[in-house]
Order: C-alpha cells, then structure tokens, then sequence
C-alpha cells in the first residue's frame, strides 16, 4: 500500500480573475436603463460620498486646496484629484454634446421620479400559493415542507421535482411529501402543483366532477392523437361515437394546459428605450435618452472634509476610498452609454435601407462585425445590447432585433433570416386552410423568389414563429 505523506510544492497556472471594479463595469453595461436605476440606488445607500441630482449637473465637484497641495504627505490625493478633475470635464463635456437635442429639465426629472414610484409589481404565483398555504391551516412543520414544494413549483404551475427528490433533499419521509403535496394540489388556480399536462388537465376535470367522464380517458390515453384532431381514431379507441369525443375536445379546450399563466402573462413589461433614432433631413441621427439615466456627482461635504486639516488620515483615507469607488461608477456609466452610442450608430449605418422600407431591407449582421469596427470584443457588443430597445421612425425594436444571419440571392445579395420568416409568415396568413402550404411548398416559393433555403430551416422558422404543421392547420 502506497504510503501517504503531508508536503508543500509549488506550481504556477494561469487563472484569469475578474476585478470588482471589471465585473462592476460589465454588470451596469449589461442591465437595462430601469435595473441600472436601482443598482445605482443600492450604490447611493452604501457610498455615503455620492449624491444624485435632479438638474444635469454631472460633476465631481473636488478641486485640491493650494495649501493641501504645497503638503508632501498629501501629494497622493492631489494625484487623485486631478484624475477626477479629468473625468469630471469628459462627464460634463459628454452629457453637453448628447443633451443638446434633448436637455434633461427639472420636469424630466419629476416625471422620472413619479414613474419609478409608481411602478407596482403583482402577485407572482408563488406568492399567490405561500399565502394559501399559511391561511391552510397545516402544522408548522407542513408549512415547511409546503415552503420546499412551492419552491419546486414552477411559473406555469408545474412541479418541477419528484416527491421523491423532494422529500430526499429535504430529509423528509414520502408520506410528508404526499400529504402537503396534495393540499397543495387544491390550491387556486386550479390544476397547480401538476407533474405534467395530462395530470393538469386531469386535476381540473375532477375539480368539474368529470374525473370518468369520457374527456377524462381521452387525456390520459390519447392526449397525443387529440392534439392532431383524429377523433375517428380516439372513437374506435374508447369504443365511443366521434360526435361525443368531439364534444369532449371541446370541453378539453376549456382547461387551462398553464395554470400559473394568469400571474405571469398578464404582468405588464415596462420598456425604456435607450436609444433613440430620428430622420433629420435625408440622414438618421442616433441620440441617447438619458431621462432615466441617474445623475451622479461626488458631494460637496466630503471634498470639504477632505480640504480639512483637522480630518485625520485615516478619514481622508475612507474618504478617498469612497470617493474613487463613486468616481468609477461614474466612469463605468459614461464608458456605458458611449459603448451603445457607438453600436447603435453602425447598426443605423447597416440598417439604413430597414429605416426606409421595412422588414424587406434588414441586412444581415452579426456581433462579430460590429465588435471588429468599433474595436471591443464580442461578448461586450453581446452585453451592450441585452434587453436594450431603440425607438425608430417604425417602432420600437430591441437592439438584438438587428443582429440576425443571411441568405444569398440568385443576383447575389443578402438578406435578412428575417426576411425569410416575414415571407413565411404572409403565405401562411394567405393559404386557403382547407389545403395549407407544407413546407415543402414554401421551401420551392421562397426559391422563386430567388432564395433558397432548406426544408428543415423552413421547418424552425415556422415553429419559432409559433405556427402550426400544415396537417394542424387544416380547417
């Protein structure tokens, strides 16, 4: 047996670290304007040298005091002053040049404050079945197990772990599980805490007293083949006419197949468009909307303090501390704006032709372009854009809507994939329903429009466009 031993030995690797001041940087260029709001608030809360002001006055307002600077010992924050300083005219001179077309006013300002505040949040469905499960009467030690399940209960309404997993990783018995699952299970909305759609539906014809109707064995045999309308088949299945499984179909179409949709799909989507396209005389002209945009400075008390004799060292240390970290997410939001300033002006370079035509004239485009003309990496032009919108003379769009591969023509252009999709789209909306396009169909009229594209991409457009197979559109 080979003897064991304790010893030190050194080895070098390479391990690429992100600083917290990178990954900071990296967080505010990827969230949208509303998130980048309230991270920046959290921000107010623990750097007690940043204030926000309403009027656009943007500065970091620290300029060293001429006895300060003759001190050797405070040479260092003098060095740091003057970086600030810098930064500070960058900021002013930044916001100048994109505010000239648009100044943030004090009303700009209190209509950004009344929205933040008025923006409401509903109940998700979580929350909708925690408060249940608290007013159900179960012991605490229930409540704790009905905690865990709801927990695994997805937005749909789905449970989304086994009992068994469950009670495994929660150190409970089966029989725990079971009986708070099945409270659960009566919960509103009807059918939630289901493992799978046929156990949804099933769960919400008992509910109805149709636990043995005849739409009760239709979906636990032959779910599948409702879905595909064979009704004939279904019928000599269950040795039933097809006249009664149709009516059964037709109360099967009644059930929610997504319990939890109500708490999610009516949840109203704000949107702040962060950039702004307008057509000025024969040219398209991209602007910046800062009216959600915080306005930051370094406070006025701190620089006194720090002009202080009587402040100690170790103050004016915490203080430079501060103040450096305020003055980097200063930076951090300038550097944020610049970076999709400068994607969104190639993208109107690029896209010019969609601006004046429509969905006809998008140009494929890819993050690897627009990352090798302005000199960043791709993954920063895949940050810059997520989940930012720009407002068009057609629309608000989101900035990835732009970002799409292309097809070669019989002349040799290229378009847009989705120029294919808008095509499959509107032969679809006008097919005679009574014999729908099959995609082979579609694959040879996309070629005579000098496009070829293969079956099965046809195929995964039709499904990303949520459209059916050409035997499920059969009226």
């Amino acid at each position: 047996m080979a003897e064991m031993s304790i010893g030190m030995f050194q080895q070098q690797r390479q391990q690429m670290l992100l600083a917290p001041q990178l990954r900071q940087s990296l967080e505010l260029l990827q969230v949208p304007m509303m998130e980048l709001r309230s991270l920046v608030q959290q921000e107010l809360e623990r750097n007690p040298t940043l204030e926000e002001k309403p009027e656009d006055n943007t500065q970091i307002e620290i300029e060293p005091d001429a006895e300060t600077q003759a001190k050797a010992d405070e040479a260092e924050f003098q060095d740091e002053f003057k970086k600030l300083s810098e930064m500070d005219d960058e900021w002013r001179e930044y916001f100048r040049q994109t505010q000239a077309a648009r100044p943030y006013t004090a009303d700009d300002a209190a209509k950004r404050e009344f929205l933040m505040n008025s923006l409401t949040r509903p109940e998700s469905l979580q929350e909708h079945l925690l408060h249940q499960l608290h007013l159900s009467g179960l012991s605490e030690h229930d409540q704790k197990i009905g905690d865990l399940i709801v927990g695994s209960i997805n937005d749909d309404g789905f449970l989304t772990t086994t009992p068994e997993e469950l009670a495994s990783s929660g150190g409970y018995t089966q029989a725990e599980i079971d009986h708070v699952l099945a409270t659960i299970r009566e919960f509103d909305p009807i059918g939630v805490g289901a493992r799978d759609l046929a156990d949804c539906l099933l769960l919400q014809l008992q509910r109805l007293g149709k636990a043995d109707a005849l739409a009760a064995h239709i979906v636990r045999s032959h779910l599948t083949e409702l879905g595909g309308k064979k009704f004939d088949a279904i019928a000599k299945a269950l040795h039933a006419t097809s006249e009664a499984v149709h009516e059964a179909a037709l109360l099967i179409a009644t059930l929610e197949p997504r319990p939890g949709r109500k708490f999610n799909s009516d949840e109203p989507t704000y949107v702040s468009p962060e950039v702004l396209i307008q057509k000025v005389r024969d040219e398209y002209v991209v602007l910046m909307d800062h009216e959600h945009l915080p306005h930051l400075s370094i406070s006025k008390h701190y620089r006194q303090l720090m002009e202080d004799p009587s402040t100690s060292r170790e103050v004016k240390s915490y203080i430079r501390e501060k103040v450096r970290a305020g003055a980097f997410l200063i930076k951090s939001i300038q550097q944020r704006q610049h970076t999709i300033s400068r994607i969104a002006v190639e993208i109107v370079r690029v896209q010019q032709e969609f601006f004046e035509n429509g969905v006809t004239g998008l140009k494929p485009l890819t993050m690897a372009h627009i990352a090798g003309i302005i000199g960043v990496h791709e993954t920063t032009v895949s940050r810059a854009i997520a989940n930012k919108y720009m407002l068009t003379p057609r629309g608000l769009f989101e900035m990835k809507y732009f970002f799409t591969p292309g097809y070669q023509t019989a002349d040799g252009q290229t378009v847009s994939n989705k120029v294919i999709k808008d095509a499959i789209a509107q032969m679809i909306a006008a097919e005679d329903i009574a014999h729908p396009l099959s995609d082979q169909t579609i694959v040879a009229r996309i070629k005579d429009k000098g496009m070829t594209v293969a079956r099965r991409t046809i195929a995964k457009y039709r499904d990303e466009l949520k459209i059916l197979p050409s035997h499920l559109r059969k009226g």
